[in-house]
């Protein structure tokens, strides 16, 4: 057996980190799309769209992927998607929440990690996300790091109120004190979003103000925009014309992201959409045909859904066809 120092090699051998790909969405006005990962097919319906259109790619593995898919089996994936396709890929652990978990990403070949201790005092979220800094580089891993507090639910990660999003928004002298601090590679900002379906009672204000600042007063640092999905109408209508129950859901439009992707923001998430894209067309393959118990005839149709979501997403972002200068 591979010791887990050889281990962690293999896994990293053709994957990359942000560095160069971050550098290249900063000078060149597009953000790069990270994408939630849980299974087989929303693995491969988000890498067929980017190796169609020639996209960078972040591939986010969160606290509760490891649990649900094996980190094994997610690897593998992972690498397989690499062979595939020959793009720049990146393996992003997504909301890591404490020490212990980031340092166990980067020893299994995670080529970046977040720390999110956001909802920490400002003292104890510098402590911690200083200490994964100093292991992450010790292993050539870039590091995430978020300052400021979001609404909405995302797993475990529970955060303010719909109705006091702005009023938890980072603040740009604390953030430029945090990066001082922590070494940090890329730093998520509050600037209105939220985690989840139901994101907003009311048209979403995002504060391009706050990220102007933090922008001005960061130079060159990536700014990461969570919370972004943008629960498209059409995949909410067809899971409640199929028997489900999502009143009042509401995201991030896309004119929104697009204008975010020409500012310091150069990574923004997207996790909601996939699972609305998948879960949408099995409520409909299921509603149609009732007799179909073969998982190909569902996930098949969820997997070409989820493929042609992110291919337009990748032009909203701006990162379509932007993988050779980021390798």
């Amino acid at each position: 057996m591979l010791s887990a120092t050889m281990e962690r090699k293999v896994v990293m051998e053709n994957l990359v980190t942000t560095e160069k790909m971050f550098r290249a969405a900063y000078e060149g006005g597009f953000a790069v799309g990270a994408f939630n990962v849980n299974n087989m097919e929303i693995i491969q319906g988000i890498v067929e769209a980017c190796k169609e259109e020639n996209a960078p790619l972040i591939l986010q593995i969160s606290k509760g992927a490891r649990q649900y898919a094996n980190m094994r089996y997610l690897k593998a994936l992972i690498q397989a998607a690499l062979k595939e396709t020959n793009l720049p890929i990146v393996m992003h652990l997504d909301h890591g929440d404490t020490y212990e978990l980031c340092r166990q990403c980067v020893d299994d070949g995670f080529t970046s990690v977040m720390i999110d201790a956001s909802h920490k005092p400002f003292a104890e979220n510098a402590a911690l996300t200083r200490q994964v800094v100093d292991y992450a580089h010790q292993n050539k891993v870039v590091v995430e790091a978020e300052i400021g507090q979001l609404g909405g639910i995302e797993e475990d990660v529970v955060g303010v109120a719909a109705d006091d999003v702005m009023k938890h928004l980072t603040d740009p002298a604390e953030a430029e004190e945090f990066v001082k601090q922590t070494g940090c590679d890329s730093l998520a900002v509050a600037c209105g979003t939220s985690h989840g379906a139901y994101k907003f009672k009311s048209e979403p204000k995002i504060a391009f103000d706050v990220i102007e600042q933090i922008g001005k007063r960061l130079p060159g640092v990536p700014l990461v925009m969570h919370g972004s999905s943008s629960v498209p109408r059409e995949f909410v209508d067809l899971i409640n014309k199929y028997g489900g129950n999502m009143p009042h859901t509401m995201g991030v439009p896309e004119e929104v992201l697009s204008k975010a992707a020409k500012t310091a923001v150069c990574k923004i998430n997207i996790d909601t959409d996939l699972r609305l894209a998948l879960t949408a067309k099995i409520r409909q393959v299921f509603s149609e045909h009732p007799d179909q118990f073969d998982p190909r005839k569902y996930l098949g149709p969820g997997r070409e859904a989820i493929k042609e979501m992110v291919r337009r997403k990748l032009h909203v972002l701006g990162c379509a066809g932007q993988a050779d200068i980021c390798r």
